[in-house]
């Protein structure tokens, strides 16, 4: 039976190829794939059309500017795409932001006349979508019931934090997915906010993120704040951190004199409708009721806001 070669143009869908046991039929993947270990030695096939070392406020306006367009944020190598002669596509089409866009990565597959690849698109608005992605992907590599498993497993992790979390009070948090101009978390992450026991401020489940004035959250005044931008780290997130502190009213908030603000790695966790959505509900959890969970992911997943700026 021919071993199915696979380029991957996200980091979700690269990971839940290697959770499904295909990490060696990985052939190529996008400039952001950077998990599992090993992965980086992979060709590249994407690259953004914005500068990603720019602030956050120049990477926004770069972006709509390219949107404005109707161009695609990110170039995809059509000619080493050529080169490694997939079997198989994995792509999506929820976010431009997030990946090549659906159309260019069609008009590629109409130049790859040889390996006559099949494009496999994931539209993850939803955890239930997350969810069905993970089938989806194991339906077409033809491992349907490792899918159904792997599904079984994360689906077994939330329902003991929701279980755990069901008779604790719900403190209100504010997930901040961009620094400037700010964007609340929404798609998945109200959803895993709800499984961790908490209440979400703003965002609505199911639909997309959106921006919102500082005005607005500053009247909600959250209990909690988990700072999770799009596409960065801890560290990177820290560089521009002083977007938010210097706000005004910032210091005012019950979350910053309770000293409940918290950064995460956005880029890893939150940012990534795979597998590892499961780790970020244990960290909500974990940032929600730490006096319930045990920090495990502390450190690597998340810091405590005040200790990093000591």
């Amino acid at each position: 039976m021919k071993m199915p070669r696979i380029v991957s143009l996200l980091p979700s869908s690269t990971e839940i190829a290697d959770a499904l046991g295909f990490r060696d039929r990985l052939v190529g993947r996008s400039h952001e794939c950077d998990f599992p270990a090993g992965i980086g030695s992979l060709p590249i096939l994407t690259s953004p059309k914005f500068n990603p070392k720019g602030s956050s406020l120049q990477i926004d306006k770069e972006v709509r500017q390219i949107l404005r367009y109707g161009l695609s944020v990110y170039q995809l190598d059509v000619e080493q795409l050529e080169e490694l002669k997939p079997d198989y596509i994995i792509t999506q089409s929820q976010c431009e932001v997030c990946a090549v866009n659906m159309k260019d990565v069609e008009a590629a597959v109409c130049q790859l006349i040889s390996s006559n690849p099949t494009i496999i698109n994931l539209e993850p608005n939803s955890l239930r979508d997350v969810l069905d992605d993970v089938d989806k992907v194991g339906e077409a590599l033809d491992v349907k019931g490792r899918a159904q498993e792997l599904v079984s497993s994360m689906q077994s992790v939330f329902a003991k934090i929701r279980d755990i979390t069901s008779g604790l009070n719900r403190p209100r948090i504010a997930c901040i997915e961009w620094l400037s101009p700010i964007m609340l978390a929404g798609n998945w992450v109200p959803e895993l906010v709800e499984i961790a026991g908490g209440e979400n401020v703003l965002a609505a489940k199911d639909q997309h993120s959106h921006y919102f004035k500082w005005e607005e959250i500053r009247l909600e005044d959250p209990e909690v704040i988990a700072v999770m931008p799009c596409g960065f780290d801890i560290d990177r997130t820290m560089e521009e951190i002083g977007l938010l502190t210097d706000l005004p009213g910032w210091d005012e908030l019950k979350a910053v004199k309770n000293d409940r603000v918290f950064v995460t790695d956005g880029n890893q966790y939150f940012n990534r409708p795979g597998p590892r959505i499961k780790d970020s509900a244990e960290i909500l959890a974990e940032i929600l009721h730490p006096e319930v969970f045990e920090k495990q992911h502390l450190g690597k997943g998340y810091v405590p806001l005040e200790r990093v700026l000591k």
